[in-house]
């Protein structure tokens, strides 16, 4: 019995622990439960500011879009908005990797931070971080950190997930990476990584950003149109001219620039956006607004 016992302590001492990134928002920006949270996006892509139908995969797509910006508010607002991107998506067919470009609001963690292990969980389940691709990206970048401590309380990444998992179920992996630093040259660079390593593979990119903040909804439209603009012409140094010279608060325009940059060299040729809403036309208050923008970078 003594020797079974040491022989079971031992094998217990090998049994590796797997890292965990628990969700936040869960409860909160999206449902917390996986039976509701099912029926929340389902009501996002029926949406009448949605796609308006419940998106199939199809299994042996074409694979041509390279990247997605969608918003990160709590679905009852943004939901819809972001639905357009995803709809997309399936139709194009499945990614085998997301790396995920997100803005970092919380101030916590590096500049640049991204998890090179463990699983993300969502009421829908896990999906693992691929390790080897985010060490790839730490070392080609030399500017990107591993640090947890960035994505612990951070939303703006957490509230992709769903929307992918309800497509894919957790047969992907992710990379995440959160910008604090939002410079034109530390964006450009990491997008510059990011397509050396993902030259092909069947990988998708998703920047993460909503758009104007707080502001009048005619003056968000204004502003908003000007830097989807910049967007659809893919040109980085414009966008963040308009930024500066109109006061565009876009929060995560690092990494849309990350993904403009990485979209150029993954020979992207076409840029459109998908749709377009602010809050205002979700709640019918148009005196305050965010503005939600869902676009498509195909080859």
């Amino acid at each position: 019995m003594k020797i079974l016992r040491q022989k079971f302590l031992r094998k217990e001492r090998k049994v590796e622990t797997v890292k965990i990134r628990h969700p936040c928002q869960a409860g909160a920006f999206y449902a917390g439960d996986p039976e509701s949270l099912r029926k929340q996006i389902e009501n996002c892509f029926l949406h009448e500011l949605g796609p308006g139908k419940i998106p199939k995969v199809n299994e042996e797509g074409p694979r041509n879009i390279v990247g997605l910006i969608c918003p990160h508010a709590g679905y009852m607002y943004s939901g819809p908005v972001a639905a357009h991107s995803y709809y997309a998506l399936a139709l194009d067919g499945k990614p085998e990797v997301v790396v995920l470009f997100g803005p970092n609001h919380t101030g916590y963690g590096s500049g640049l931070a991204i998890m090179n292990e463990g699983v993300w969980r969502t009421p829908l389940g896990d999906v693992e971080v691929d390790g080897e691709l985010a060490d790839e990206i730490v070392k080609e970048s030399q500017i990107v950190d591993v640090d947890d401590s960035a994505h612990r309380f951070e939303h703006s990444i957490e509230v992709q997930l769903p929307f992918l998992q309800y497509l894919y179920g957790s047969n992907f992996k992710i990379v995440p990476i959160c910008f604090l630093m939002q410079d034109l040259s530390s964006a450009s660079e990491v997008g510059k990584a990011t397509a050396k390593i993902l030259a092909d593979r069947n990988a998708v990119i998703i920047a993460s950003s909503d758009m104007t903040h707080y502001e009048p909804h005619d003056e968000a439209v204004r502003k908003d149109s000007l830097f989807l603009k910049a967007v659809e012409s893919m040109d980085e140094t414009e966008l963040y001219s308009i930024i500066e010279t109109y006061r565009v608060s876009a929060c995560g325009y690092g990494p849309i620039t990350a993904l403009i940059t990485a979209a150029r060299d993954l020979g992207v040729k076409e840029v459109k956006v998908l749709q377009y809403k602010t809050s205002g036309d979700v709640i019918r208050d148009y005196s305050s607004v965010v503005g939600y923008a869902s676009v498509c970078f195909k080859k």
